[in-house]
């Protein structure tokens, strides 16, 4: 009895993970025919290709499309909802989440880790990453935080364009 169980569990993951590998494949598709890097597409459609929930597709959205990943995705449900799925060069993501950390609280060691880990992926030179510090630290020394917030937000927005 206990082995049976064991197998219809076993099984359904099986099912489960194959139908999930469907549908981010079937997304992964439209994706690349896009010349733009978007797509816009409806759950029930997706649903009825697979023959799957649209239960299946959400969680599929929320497991394998993420920030994380590379992906921004919108879903709005219900009659004439859409997901919009947007591939998000990884320069970008790291960029933007850096903006995002950075607040008046944030100490200038933050600072510091996060222009050694741009040095380290190789997102700025050696130049930048000096350029940078030593700008980071005088806002530091001299610049009331708000005023600090905004300058090293625009140095990293400045970045991320050019890069």
């Amino acid at each position: 009895m206990v082995n049976q169980l064991v197998a219809i569990i076993f099984l359904k993951v099986i099912v489960m993970s194959n139908i999930a590998d469907l549908i981010e494949n079937y997304i992964l598709r439209q994706l690349a025919a896009q010349e733009d890097g978007h797509v816009e597409l409806r759950r029930t459609e997706i649903a009825d290709k697979i023959s799957c929930a649209p239960s299946q597709i959400s969680y599929v959205l929320s497991t394998r499309f993420t920030p994380a990943r590379g992906f921004r995705v919108e879903s709005r449900r219900g009659l004439g909802g859409f997901i919009r799925i947007a591939q998000v060069p990884m320069r970008q993501l790291v960029y933007q989440d850096m903006q995002e950390k950075i607040d008046e609280d944030t100490e200038f060691s933050v600072v510091q880790s996060m222009v050694a880990y741009l040095l380290k992926h190789q997102m700025i030179t050696n130049r930048e990453a000096a350029l940078l510090l030593t700008t980071a630290q005088t806002a530091y020394e001299t610049m009331e935080p708000e005023d600090r917030v905004r300058l090293l937000r625009t140095l990293l927005m400045t970045l991320e364009r050019l890069s």
